[in-house]
């Protein structure tokens, strides 16, 4: 998925941002929102970004782990 693409992406919800979560395979699975607690999956490269679709981030993952976000400075 590109990286690009992600950074335009918003929780459809709160419209916050979303963290990219991978397998253990380095394939993108699933875009989280921290604010929501919720998970959008992703399916044949494709963000499903509805909210019906989305899972509670307090049940069962997929195994994944967080990528690196880029860091906001204060100004």
């Amino acid at each position: 998925m590109d990286h690009r693409l992600i950074e335009l992406l918003v929780c459809p919800v709160c419209k916050g941002p979303l963290q990219l979560q991978r397998d253990e395979q380095q394939l993108a699975v699933e875009l989280q929102c921290p604010a929501d607690r919720l998970g959008f999956p992703i399916r044949d490269g494709i963000p499903v970004m509805l909210e019906g679709e989305a899972r509670l981030l307090d049940e069962p993952a997929p195994a994944t782990q967080p990528t690196a976000q880029p860091t906001e400075q204060a100004g």
